[in-house]
């Protein structure tokens, strides 16, 4: 398969598909989402060398903490190996690991884990790598709001100052552009509240393929449908 010739600045990936790739072969959930994390290895490093200059990447969700308490143990378990285990990996391949969504509800351990490594790689810029943590759409857009209105409060602006750019501002990661392509493995066709405000001319695209058999082949395939659209934002096309 050729190599993309011209990758998105910002991809961004719900990871679907995990329960159901080991539910398949008759294994436990855990053994999915560990599958899972092999291939978040595999993309990270695929994306660096496709030239791709940012990757968000939907961790865990706000609707995840519903989930069985066992199993977010071990979801937060594997979190902090993961950070742990690949913290090589970004040093090697000069990537900045950020963190975005209400990161205060993530165990202390692990966010401690979490934050030094996220200080570790800040000086990188080859790519940046944000996972998206206890992290929903809806959320951060409400706590968007609840800043904005401290800052009217405390009479640092006036409502007629907001408008999208100072909105956008006040969102998890304001310096982060937003994604050109938004893509969902397992074939589930919706944006399950991720990046709801940056991804409202994002394109999407959708892969039967379950997350821990994405390849970087994948990857490529999503690039080039992503280079064949014409991108108008609301205008009339050439």
């Amino acid at each position: 398969m050729e190599e993309a010739s011209r990758p998105p600045h910002h991809i961004a990936i719900i990871m679907d598909g995990n329960g159901r790739w080991a539910t398949a072969r008759g294994l436990p959930r855990l053994l999915g989402h560990q599958a899972g994390a092999q291939a978040v290895r595999r993309i990270v490093e695929a994306a660096c060398e496709l030239g791709v200059k940012a990757l968000t990447l939907y961790a865990f969700s706000w609707e995840n903490w519903d989930r069985p308490p066992d199993e977010i143990q071990d979801l937060m378990g594997l979190l902090d190996e993961f950070v742990r285990r690949e913290t090589h990996t970004l040093l090697a391949n000069q990537v900045r690991l950020r963190a975005i969504g209400r990161l205060d509800q993530i165990p202390a351990g692990v966010l401690s884990n979490l934050r030094r490594v996220i200080a570790q790689t800040a000086q990188f810029e080859r790519m940046t790598l944000t996972l998206a943590l206890s992290y929903g759409g809806r959320q951060e857009i409400v706590d968007a709001a609840r800043r904005l209105a401290r800052a009217a409060r405390a009479g640092d602006l006036t409502p007629e100052q907001i408008d999208e750019a100072v909105f956008a501002q006040h969102l998890y990661a304001p310096d982060l552009r937003d994604p050109d392509l938004l893509i969902r493995t397992s074939g589930e066709q919706r944006l399950s509240n991720f990046l709801l405000w940056q991804a409202s001319y994002t394109e999407l695209y959708v892969t039967s393929k379950l997350w821990p058999d994405f390849s970087k082949g994948d990857l490529v395939e999503a690039i080039t449908e992503y280079e064949r659209r014409d991108r108008r934002f609301g205008k009339v096309g050439a």
